[in-house]
């Protein structure tokens, strides 16, 4: 299966509309051993992106020595991409976090767990009756366990009352959410995986699939090579490989979403390629959405988005004339300019073309990590548990009863504090101890210079619990080891609201600990209680935390209560809610059970309960827009090119796993830069020639890749920090995409704007060998 790092997907199965996807079990074992060697096969789902492929584990003296895809699971039907395939060898990577470490002497020293907990928990208490809860935040990860969050929650909102809780998934989901609760009232993806057999048109905006999510393009791709093909749109400044399959590839501009979105929906309108009695019976908002389109002409947008207006009114026609339409949206709207806004008019296509609901119509609001779904049922990511809204007293009540504390006890007077302003009140001394929970900041946020400064300032303790020693447990006060994928038990949700089970099938090196195992001796030797005086957490175990959250999530969107472990076990993957949502043209959008009160899409403004009550008193589902607003560091003549940052194929986030494992590793060892022939040659740079890149905030050294992509636009991997490099490497702070980003967010979403940042390119030195780009091709 080496094969496979060559060729990610591996072979094409042509499939025709309507048809079942056929299996494929794809096999990787450590060399020498065959499928008789393992003792024991045990059940997970892969940890290292959103798509929610399902494996079992292959044990053999007590170590993990392999993996297989489930033929009879719906997401993948056997198949595993590459970072499946090869990242549980990382499990046993030699330089694992064995011991809880804390900082003494300005050096981290191993300690043991009661030393680490105590000087955690000292704190902690002397913080809370010097500042109170606003003085502890929590920043946790979408690679968690639906259990692990669930008890963080409960710790941070009802223990310790604190509104600073948030997740990483601020930087690749929050967008999702924000454009669903918008669009539908509430979070929760309308479609299924399935909807790519039964559509005849793909739309994939701003998400690069084939890198992304493999085995997703793995099933696009099957049916692009049936007999029936659907036509294929794609969104993408770069010349991907959706793109390179693609009827009508819009090469738009970075940060052009909206102006294109506009014209699109405003061509629907024009030809009246709508689904009036859907769209009466079920929406609101089409007069102002017809107001805000007016002068949308495809000209116009393909003057701002650099495109021809020929290829808009092409995606136009594919849009409005299709019987079936499935899209799918991802990073390249999420972490761009007017980033809600933007996904929102893909909502609004579906809407106002009545395709939502039934095979083949689905909008997907992707996610990023394999988790991410969880950490937002949950309120790891700043909301409040079972899609419930923070500004309506009757769902906090509801959230008291579950937790047995006074409503008083969960914060609720403002919106949750989302990460990027969790991290400018620990720069301002407002946050004195900051639990970092399965990921690496120091990287992958915006404005890497500022992040090392904040984490390093020493009235901030930081706590930093995770699996390998990274840039961020290097600035860490406490380092915690936890147990990863393959060494605990819990739930995974992926984005069609596919639930797996995970199941433990080795125990943690050393002294390492699960997550859930780590919040629960932290919850005790806290001693939270609720009102009565009893242990605010009574569960010990993942199955009993699960059914806490059950009990939590019960009538709500994201029910649980009726998908139990058993039922995990005998079936495999199942999905809340059936295989599509508002099939029936109801929505979760009522005044009284909207997780949000709706937002103005230029400013963030909510519009608040009376508000939201005026404006839609029927609870249907809303088409939403906003004007177009410059961009907020456009290119100059000291900056002339836009960066866009994005992912590759063999590796995930920041490289903390798969920068571990040998095949990953080698296949994409190091950072690159893609630029277009047109930007290139003006500045003498050729295939493989060192480049910087620079702006005021910092700079990047990395060879040169020239591709097809549109001239205007560079784009940088962002998964490359420092961890495996030396000391006295010179690269150390110049080799993240991050120190070139900037500190800019969506004002609905709060994510941040990663790709439109404005910097110069020269050449440093010619190549000393020819650059070969290999299967790594990035993505947005």
């Amino acid at each position: 299966m080496r094969e496979r790092i060559e060729d990610p997907w591996g072979p094409v199965t042509p499939i025709a509309r309507g048809a079942p996807w056929p299996a494929r079990v794809d096999l990787q074992l450590a060399d020498g051993l065959t499928e008789a060697d393992v003792e024991r096969w045990t059940p997970a789902a892969s940890l290292l992106h959103s798509n929610g492929d399902a494996m079992e584990v292959a044990v053999r003296d007590g170590r993990i020595v392999g993996v297989r895809g489930r033929a009879d699971d719906r997401v993948n039907r056997g198949r595993l991409g590459p970072k499946d395939l090869f990242g549980w060898q990382a499990n046993a990577a030699p330089d694992r976090l064995t011991r809880p470490l804390v900082r003494r002497g300005g050096r981290l020293q191993p300690t043991d767990w009661d030393d680490a907990l105590a000087t955690i928990v000292d704190r902690c208490q002397a913080i809370l009756g010097e500042q109170g809860p606003g003085g502890i935040g929590f920043y946790t990860s979408g690679q968690l366990f639906a259990e692990e969050y669930w008890t963080l929650t409960t710790i941070a909102r009802a223990g310790i009352g604190t509104p600073h809780l948030d997740g990483n998934t601020r930087l690749c989901t929050a967008t999702a959410g924000e454009s669903l609760k918008e669009s539908f009232g509430c979070d929760g993806q309308p479609g299924s995986y399935d909807d790519v057999l039964d559509c005849d048109a793909l739309a994939l905006w701003g998400h690069n699939v084939a890198e992304t999510q493999p085995v997703l393009w793995m099933r696009m791709r099957d049916r692009l090579a049936g007999p029936d093909r659907p036509r294929l749109l794609v969104v993408d400044p770069r010349r991907t490989l959706p793109a390179q399959a693609a009827d009508v590839h819009l090469a738009v501009r970075s940060g052009t979403n909206l102006p294109l979105l506009l014209a699109l929906v405003r061509r629907l309108l024009d030809r009246g390629w709508i689904d009036d009695r859907y769209v009466a019976a079920h929406t609101i908002g089409l007069e102002q959405l017809d107001r805000s389109t007016i002068g949308w002409s495809p000209a116009r947008a393909a003057a701002i988005c650099g495109v021809d207006a020929g290829a808009i009114e092409a995606a136009a026609e594919l849009l409005g004339t299709c019987e079936a339409l499935t899209s799918t949206v991802l990073q390249g709207l999420y972490q761009s300019h007017q980033a809600t806004a933007s996904a929102c008019q893909v909502n609004n296509i579906h809407l106002l073309r009545g395709m939502l609901g039934r095979p083949g119509c689905g909008v997907l609001q992707m996610n990023g990590q394999p988790t991410a779904e969880n950490t937002r049922e949950t309120g790891a990511n700043g909301d409040l548990p079972g899609f419930r809204n923070w500004a309506n007293p009757g769902h906090v009540a509801e959230l008291a009863e579950i937790w047995n504390v006074e409503p008083e006890r969960i914060p609720h007077d403002g919106p949750p504090t989302h990460a990027m302003e969790i991290f400018r009140l620990c720069e301002q001394g407002e946050i004195w101890l900051l639990w970092i929970s399965a990921t690496n900041p120091a990287v992958s946020l915006p404005e890497a210079a500022r992040i090392r400064r904040i984490l390093g300032d020493p009235r901030l303790l930081v706590v930093a619990q995770d699996i390998f020693p990274t840039e961020t447990t290097a600035l860490a006060d406490v380092v915690l080891p936890g147990a990863t994928w393959g060494e605990k038990t819990g739930v995974f949700t992926n984005a069609d609201r596919t639930v797996h089970l995970s199941e433990r099938a080795v125990a943690p090196p050393g002294e390492a600990r699960s997550d859930l195992e780590i919040f629960l001796a932290f919850a005790r030797a806290l001693d939270l209680r609720d009102r009565d005086g009893a242990p605010l957490i009574d569960w010990t175990t993942p199955e009993q935390a699960y059914r806490a959250w059950q009990r939590c999530s019960a009538g709500r969107p994201c029910d649980y209560s009726a998908i139990g472990y058993d039922d995990l076990r005998a079936r495999g993957g199942i999905q809340w809610g059936g295989e599509r949502l508002y099939a029936d043209g109801r929505f979760r959008a009522a005044p009284d059970d909207a997780e949000s009160y709706g937002r103005d899409l230029l400013n963030g403004e909510s519009f608040g309960a009376d508000g939201y009550r005026a404006l839609n008193p029927e609870g249907r589902a809303m088409l939403r827009s906003c004007p177009v607003v410059p961009l907020p560091e456009p290119p100059d003549a000291a900056h002339p090119l836009l960066l866009t940052t994005g992912r590759t194929v063999h590796h995930f986030h920041t490289r903390t796993k798969t920068g571990r494992v040998p095949e990953l590793r080698d296949a994409a060892p190091d950072v690159w830069v893609e630029l277009a022939p047109e930007d290139a040659e003006p500045l003498g740079i050729g295939e493989g020639d060192r480049v910087e890149l620079r702006n005021a905030r910092g700079r990047v050294e990395a060879p040169a890749r020239i591709t097809g992509s549109r001239p205007g636009v560079v784009f940088l991997p962002f998964h490359y920090g420092w961890w495996d490099l030396a000391e006295d490497d010179a690269r150390r702070h110049h080799r993240a995409a991050n120190e070139l980003t900037a500190t800019r967010w969506d004002p609905v979403s709060k994510q941040p704007t990663f790709k439109v940042a404005a910097v110069a390119v020269r050449r440093l030195a010619a190549a000393p060998v020819a650059a070969g780009a290999g299967a790594a091709t990035g993505g947005r």
